[in-house]
């Protein structure tokens, strides 16, 4: 069995061909003033597709401010205080305020999310005024729940607002983005239900998927972003007007999307002393000890090949490997008592003891130490066969293979016992750098700094084409 997140699918239709990785470390945004005099100052519809990092903090994934009580909001609640919750806020033009206040929990930071804001404020019932949509479904359980008030107008569709996406702005930039965000649209003048945007797929009709959506009527202060261009990540191809970038890279274009779900390294299962970043593509830690994690998809004998590499940020006490769900592993994740444990089945530590690990044993081998911007993969064979590289010579061929029955995961860790800090960058085929040269998979997806030795990387169309 091969473990994907929740609202997984391979692709089969519509895809959705790149998403922006916003690591809210870097502070990043995307911001236009609205074009025009609004289609309709009482109607719009705000939609987009995300796929969470790993923040604890609030985040945000639009707004728009005017002044201290005037301003809308949609917002991820803090883990800590809220729970993860989804939130709407806002200070009508007309002063009156909306908080809409979810129940349910965004935990998954393996799935892609779809949220639907649709707002038809001349509506005489008042929750039919404000409808929010996840994944298809609308809305109905809240915490809090206060609507617009009748023929109110929200400033993310009003004249001469600025709107924002990845940030809540009052004058002091906060409530970054954290993660990544894919078909970010909004339709000035109408509210429209989630089935413009996505529809149910037929073979698994628990699994809502994008559809195209460049046939909208947009509006006057409509937008659509796609991401398709990393050299100009705020274009509206609707056409209205493009969005000013800041803190954005090309690199920050992704080919992590709804329609095709890449592995990532997963926040839910790492030690508290290891921080990941950059779309939980970067881990580091400042601790003395192995601190560490896994990743969000699993493969199994049988299954594959598979191929995936890591860049050494750093160059001295880092973990590379594979371990096994089963075996007690995820969710203790690594500590500092991994090194010979039955639980970490293929372990390459890059010391200048440049130990291998397989099952409790281990045998010391004679490659020199790695050095910072060296890359690393581990492919694995269709008969369980794994080999370690490093910038494509062959570390270790491992004589046991994988084991029937068990999935195992993609493992980093890291160690800063000399102080400072220790850390890699994980590359699934979606990486948070540039590669010097670029390889594709057997399948011509993910882009490697090394050919992929025939195998496929590990995402949810190979998954679903090559899975056990």
């Amino acid at each position: 069995m091969i473990i994907v997140p929740a609202n997984t699918l391979a692709a089969g239709g519509f895809s959705v061909d790149n998403s922006c990785r916003f690591n809210d470390g870097d502070s990043p945004q995307l911001h236009r003033d609205q074009p025009g005099t609004p289609t309709a100052t009482t109607k719009f519809t705000w939609s987009g597709w995300f796929k969470l990092g790993s923040s604890a903090a609030q985040i945000t994934l639009a707004s728009s401010f005017t002044s201290g009580s005037v301003y809308d909001q949609i917002k991820i609640m803090a883990t800590a205080t809220h729970n993860n919750v989804l939130r709407i806020e806002a200070g009508s033009n007309e002063g009156n305020a909306i908080d809409l206040k979810a129940t349910q929990r965004l935990r998954d930071p393996g799935a892609w999310y779809h949220l639907v804001l649709a707002v038809d404020t001349t509506q005489g019932t008042a929750g039919n005024r404000d409808k929010v949509y996840l994944n298809g479904t609308q809305i109905t359980d809240w915490q809090t729940e206060t609507h617009s008030t009748q023929n109110d107008t929200w400033h993310m569709n009003a004249s001469g607002k600025t709107i924002k996406v990845g940030v809540y702005d009052n004058g002091t930039p906060q409530d970054f983005f954290d993660g990544y965000l894919a078909e970010v649209v909004q339709v000035d003048g109408q509210q429209l239900a989630p089935t413009s945007f996505g529809q149910f797929n037929e073979d698994s009709p628990t699994i809502w998927e994008p559809i195209d959506v460049s046939g909208l009527t947009f509006g006057t202060n409509g937008y659509y972003m796609d991401f398709e261009d990393s050299s100009a990540l705020g274009n509206d191809v609707a056409g209205k007007g493009d969005f000013t970038v800041a803190n954005l890279a090309a690199t920050d274009q992704a080919a992590d999307t709804p329609t095709n779900n890449w592995c990532v390294l997963n926040p839910l299962d790492k030690h508290a002393s290891a921080t990941f970043a950059e779309g939980n593509l970067d881990l580091s830690t400042t601790a003395s000890g192995w601190y560490g994690g896994s990743g969000t998809m699993g493969i199994t004998l049988g299954s594959g090949p598979w191929y995936w590499e890591a860049k050494a940020i750093s160059s001295t006490r880092l973990y590379f490997g594979l371990s096994r769900i089963g075996q007690g592993v995820r969710g203790t994740v690594l500590d500092n008592s991994v090194e010979g444990s039955s639980d970490f089945d293929y372990m390459w530590r890059t010391t200048s003891a440049n130990t291998v690990f397989y099952g409790g044993s281990n045998q010391s081998i004679t490659i020199a130490a790695i050095s910072a911007n060296d890359i690393c993969a581990c492919s694995v064979a269709a008969d369980g066969e794994v080999i370690f590289y490093v910038n494509d010579s062959v570390v270790v061929t491992f004589s046991t293979k994988l084991v029937a029955g068990f999935t195992y995961f993609p493992v980093l860790a890291a160690n800063a016992f000399g102080g400072g800090t220790e850390q890699w960058q994980a590359n699934f085929g979606n990486p948070p750098y540039a590669n010097s040269s670029s390889q594709s998979d057997a399948d011509e997806l993910g882009d490697f700094e090394f050919a992929t030795k025939s195998a496929y990387a590990i995402c949810t169309k190979n998954l679903g084409a090559y899975g056990g």
